[in-house]
């Protein structure tokens, strides 16, 4: 199940089809974001991703900001939060397993990166997404 939705993450992921003057070529830009994706509940280094595209860390990393709009560690912490706001809707993994899932080193750390991306903590979060789902809240009263 998790690959599954481990895929959903990937397929909302846009794909930049041309060079952006100064950005990753396409072909780079695929490799590093599939590389991003398949690894987020691992540690990911940007080293390890500018060596995949043969490029030193830093010309990696202003690269990949001018492809995408954010910084290597920009994108994969978007990504990391796609895939736990994924993870609470559709299963009943503790947010402690969630944040593991994702990558984040504990789930203080995770519960502080969500709050400050959405606005809201994960546990309010989870409880307002499934409020909005009439089905599951008839069923468990």
């Amino acid at each position: 199940m998790a690959h599954a939705q481990h895929n959903a993450v990937r397929a909302s992921v846009p794909q930049t089809r041309k060079t952006t003057p100064g950005g990753l070529s396409p072909r780079r830009e695929s490799l590093v974001k599939q590389m991003i994706l398949d690894g987020l509940s691992d540690t990911l280094e940007v080293s390890q991703l500018a060596r995949a595209c043969a490029l030193s860390r830093s010309h990696f990393s202003r690269a990949f900001k001018c492809s995408t709009g954010l910084s290597p560690q920009e994108w994969i912490r978007c990504q990391r939060i796609a895939r736990a706001k994924q993870l609470i809707r559709n299963t009943d993994l503790s947010l402690t397993q969630i944040s593991l899932e994702c990558g984040f080193c504990d789930q203080a750390h995770f519960c502080h990166i969500f709050t400050h991306s959405e606005g809201i903590n994960p546990f309010a979060w989870r409880c307002r997404v499934l409020r909005a789902r009439p089905c599951l809240n008839q069923a468990s009263a």
